[in-house]
């Protein structure tokens, strides 16, 4: 599939992207390279081959889930200004 001048025109006009008489041939010749490339892209078997989520397939490397810090809840408690029901209690900032 190849596009005319007038294709790369009306594209423009329906974009509304303002292009001079002289760019029009330019987009044209990148437009259709880009087409071709595609069209090279689509002639490959690809029967079998399974579709991949990312190129180099990666894989997150998890640690177990386990605790390795003491409770200090108490500790940071017994400090706070204000604390109530185990909870901190802060001045209101929206009103």
């Amino acid at each position: 599939m190849s596009l005319s001048l007038q294709d790369v025109e009306r594209v423009a006009s329906l974009a509304r992207i303002a292009i001079a008489p002289g760019e029009a041939e330019t987009w044209q010749s990148q437009i259709n390279g880009i087409f071709e490339l595609i069209a090279g892209m689509q002639a490959v078997d690809t029967n079998g081959i399974e579709p991949m989520a990312h190129a180099r397939d990666p894989v997150q490397r998890l640690r177990t889930d386990e605790v390795t810090e003491p409770d200090l809840r108490e500790k940071f408690q017994a400090i706070a200004p204000q604390v109530e029901a185990g909870l901190y209690l802060v001045p209101q900032v929206i009103e």
